[in-house]
Formats: C-alpha cells, sequence, structure tokens
C-alpha cells in the first residue's frame, strides 16, 4: 500500500524536474574545462552533472509517457522508462557532491547508469516492431505516424547529449590518457585510422554472416588529423561500411564476378572534413531514399531479439543504422547525406564539423 504515494511522489518530482530549463555545454568549453582535470574541477564537473542530468532524464521519462498511436503502452518502452525512472531516482537520492570521495561515489553511479542505458535504442525498436505488427505493418501507417519518427528524432539526439555529459566526465578520471585526448575528445584524431578500424570491424561481421567480406578500400592523407569525437566519429563509420558490405555481398554472392570493394574518401575541407562511403551494390529505389532516414521501415525481415548487449552487431537489424549516425553528425553540427544510383550503388556523404571552434550550445 505504500508503494502507490511513494510512486506518485516520484512521479510529481519527475514533472517538477521535467519543467526545469536544460543548461546546454559547448563543446570549447568541454575542451577547456577537461584539459587539465583537477580535483576542483572534477568536483565542479560532478556538482554541475548532479543538477542537471535529472532534467534532461525527467524530460525523456515524461516523453516516454505520451507517444501516439499507445506506443507508451507496449511492454518496451515501459521497460526503456523504468530504465530513466530509475537513473533519476538514483541521482535524485545521491547526496550533494562536496569533496573528492563524494565525487568519485558519483562517478561511478553515473558510470552504471550508462551502462543500464546501453540498449536504449534496440529496446525502443523493438517497441515499434510490436506498434507496427499491431497497426498490420508499413502499408497500413494511419496519418501522423510520422510524429513517432520525430520524437525518436529527438529523444536519440537527448540521449546522445547525456551519454556525451556522462561519458566526459568518466573519461576524465583516465589517470594516463593518450596525447591530445581530453576525455572523450581526440583533438589529433586520425579520420583514416577510425575508417580502417570500423571496416576491419564490419567485414568480421559481414564475415560471420555471408562467410566472406567485399574488400574497403580508403583514401586520403594519413597523417591528417582533426578534433573529434572516436566513439561517435567509429559508429557512424561503422554503420555506413556494414550498410554498403551487405549490399555488395548480396549482390555478388551468387555472381561469377568478383564483388567490388567499398571505397572511403577522406577529404579535408576549409569548412567541414568529409568522409563518402562508396559501393557497387545495386543502389536503392528513388522511392525507398526518403524511407532510410526513418525509423519506421527496416529492411530485416525478423529484426534480432535483445541478447543483452547486440546494439549494432548484425548486417541487417531495425534499420536505425542510418538515421541514428545522421543525428550523431547533426549533434556536432555536421551531417549525413545518402545519394543512390538504383542499378549501381550508393554514396554516402559523412560531413563533420570540425570541434573546438564552436562555443554553441550542445544539445
Amino acid at each position: 500500500m505504500a508503494s502507490e504515494p511513494v510512486a506518485r511522489a516520484v512521479a510529481e518530482e519527475v514533472a517538477r524536474w521535467g519543467a526545469m530549463r536544460q543548461t546546454g555545454v559547448s563543446l570549447r568549453y568541454m575542451m577547456e574545462f577537461g584539459a587539465r582535470p583537477t580535483e576542483r574541477t572534477l568536483l565542479l564537473a560532478a556538482q554541475f552533472l548532479h543538477k542537471e542530468l535529472p532534467i534532461r532524464i525527467a524530460r525523456r521519462a515524461l516523453d516516454l509517457e505520451s507517444l501516439p498511436f499507445g506506443l507508451s503502452a507496449k511492454p518496451a518502452i515501459l521497460k526503456v522508462r523504468d530504465w530513466y525512472m530509475d537513473s533519476f531516482r538514483d541521482i535524485r537520492s545521491f547526496p550533494e557532491v562536496r569533496n573528492r570521495d563524494d565525487e568519485l561515489a558519483f562517478t561511478e553511479m553515473i558510470k552504471m547508469i550508462r551502462v543500464r542505458h546501453t540498449n536504449v535504442v534496440p529496446t525502443i525498436a523493438l517497441g515499434v516492431q510490436q506498434l507496427k505488427k499491431d497497426l498490420g505493418g508499413s502499408k497500413a501507417f494511419p496519418p501522423g505516424i510520422h510524429e513517432i519518427h520525430q520524437f525518436l528524432d529527438r529523444f536519440y539526439m537527448s540521449r546522445i547529449g547525456i551519454r556525451m555529459l556522462i561519458g566526459q566526465h568518466v573519461a576524465l578520471h583516465d589517470p594516463d590518457p593518450e596525447p591530445g585526448v581530453i576525455g572523450l575528445i581526440n583533438t589529433k584524431l586520425s579520420p583514416l585510422t577510425v575508417a580502417r578500424i570500423a571496416s576491419e570491424d564490419a567485414r568480421a561481421i559481414c564475415m560471420r554472416e555471408y562467410g566472406s567480406a567485399p574488400d574497403v578500400d580508403i583514401y586520403g592523407d594519413p597523417d591528417f588529423t582533426f578534433p573529434y569525437v572516436t566513439p561517435h566519429l567509429h559508429l557512424m563509420m561503422f554503420e555506413l561500411v556494414k550498410n554498403s558490405l551487405r549490399a555488395v555481398q548480396e549482390r555478388y554472392m551468387n555472381s561469377d564476378n568478383h564483388a567490388p570493394p567499398v571505397r572511403i574518401i577522406v577529404a579535408d575541407g576549409a569548412e567541414d572534413v568529409t568522409i563518402k562511403i562508396s559501393d557497387e551494390g545495386g543502389g536503392i529505389p528513388r522511392s525507398g531514399l526518403s524511407r532510410i532516414f526513418t525509423y519506421l521501415y527496416s529492411t530485416a525481415d525478423n529484426p534480432p531479439e535483445l541478447d543483452g548487449h547486440n546494439e549494432g552487431v548484425t548486417m541487417a537489424g531495425y534499420g536505425y543504422g542510418i538515421p541514428i549516425s545522421r543525428l550523431y553528425a547533426r549533434y556536432f553540427g555536421g551531417d549525413l547525406q545518402i545519394i543512390s544510383m538504383e542499378g549501381y550503388g550508393t554514396d554516402a556523404y559523412l560531413h563533420l564539423s570540425r570541434l573546438g571552434d564552436s562555443e554553441e550550445p550542445l544539445p
């Protein structure tokens, strides 16, 4: 009986915090603040996160309760909402951060929160799949279904922001960071190196799925570096290369012709760093191009079940790789464009803004 008043009190507190205004943090501030982490700067950062994270987490919990078409009631969505409620309670019940011991304990707690939310994307995808099944599939979508896409864009962009704030704070505790690395930000990131590692990872998945994989050729200046967040670039490159490998492999797997390589070109422009991923996998029909950036369509016949940590490890999953990659690019002011030639192949253009100059608050 006591649980109902407690649940009501938590719900009221979530509503109160969700109505508060969140504070944006610019990348330049993150880089300057984290350049030489001290006990004092880490304490100040923890105190900021102690107040900021409940606002952002509460907003997402409230969003999950008001989704259209009954999506909020799907078991997978309820599970995600519970994760956000648990994380909100964990932070709000943590006492004020006053000293180094408090700060270290707080850091361990938010590290666990980050782990708890690892499978948010595929779990929400499962909820969307459940809704699609109820609605009779993609062809039976009712008017207004685009609201779900808009919600997911906002939700996932906010998730990137929350994970960036937590990840940056946790990473600043590394006692022996690599030269030029400030938390999650590598001020001397080599896009060719990241492209090579992401390509090897994607080829390994392709090998596992099909027994073979096309080659990946990478072109660009091997000495070129720029400031960026390595895990973000790896995620985007992995998803795009994985899609290209799959398209080429499926087009040529029963052919006598040798599968052509996927080509990656890195260009250092005055405004952006642009990475092009080109394949000869047959392309995408023009009628289907508008769908590749939505969360409501997937090329997978049977999307993978969740097994704990399977985010992004199958060749054809929930179809979220491209829209999520575009959000990661846009988070720092970049973008992702897909140009396709049906009957030949697809070019993906990943435009990355140069980090460190912007004083604009991040989402």
